[in-house]
This record gives structure tokens, sequence and C-alpha cells, in this order.
């Protein structure tokens, strides 16, 4: 089960957080802190996989990340799940986030911050994986905007 999404910038800004497990705010600034800390520190050619820090679980739990350009794309996950399967559904995130944003950057999350969420539940709800198809992703996100702006255009 994912327990935690956590997107955040070259300097540990947090641009989306997303926690299926309940924590203390403070905590949750804690595990921020220690997650940027653990991802950050890491070079380019190690994998992309590592145990989940004391705060979030100790052993039990993996970090799965992504680094694309200044964003690190962080998944905290039980042992349930596959390490493989995380890292593409990280994928399908990102390239779903492309083609709603026309190449997504940092201020698009900064910016649209409620269509991101609507993308992430799309992919995942309450700690479990809804859905990976990009197409069917995208047609969801497309019709939402159409009844977003009919809902507009009869005010």
């Amino acid at each position: 089960m994912i327990k935690a999404i956590l997107i955040f910038n070259n300097h540990g800004k947090p641009r989306l957080i997303r926690f299926y497990q309940y924590f203390a705010e403070d905590m949750q600034q804690q595990i921020i802190r220690e997650t940027f800390h653990l991802v950050s520190k890491r070079d380019d050619n190690v994998c992309n996989f590592l145990e989940g820090g004391s705060l979030i679980g100790g052993s039990d739990y993996k970090l799965i990340y992504r680094h694309y350009a200044t964003l690190y794309f962080v998944f905290c996950v039980d042992s349930s799940e596959s390490e493989l399967g995380i890292l593409d559904l990280i994928q399908v995130f990102v390239e779903t986030l492309d083609k709603c944003f026309e190449n997504v950057c940092e201020l698009d999350l900064i910016f649209h911050m409620d269509k991101v969420h609507y993308i992430l539940q799309e992919v995942v709800m309450g700690g479990m994986v809804l859905e990976t198809n990009m197409n069917e992703i995208v047609a969801q996100v497309e019709l939402q905007n159409r009844m977003e702006k009919s809902e507009a255009s009869d005010q």
C-alpha cells in the first residue's frame, strides 16, 4: 500500500504532499525533511529505492523516487508493493501531468494544485492504485475540464 506521495523541488520545498496514513502535522514536516535529506544526497547513478527511514516505518517501508529536472517524485510504500511497479506508476503520473500541462514544470504544480490533485486521485486513492492507463486518466481529466467549462458558461 502507498503510505505517502511527496513531490518537492531541488531545495526541499514541498510542491505536493499526500499522506494516506495519519501523521500529526509536526511529524509530517519531519518526514518531509528526512525524506528530502535521504533522497537528495544520493548520486544519480544509484538505484531509486531505499529504506523509508526511522520516521515513516523503518525497514518495512521503502522510498521509491524519480528525479525529473527540478522535482523529486517520492512514493513511500510498504513491503507489499513492487518497486518496479511503483517506478512505472511514477512514470505514468509524470507523463500524464506532462500531457495535461504540455511540458509540466514546477510552476504548474504551484498554480494548478487542484488539477494536479485531481490527476493524482485518478491514479491513486486511499493508498491504492486505481488506474495506470495514461489515456484513460487523460480522458477523465478532459471530461472534468469540459464539465467545469459548461458549468462556468451556465452562470
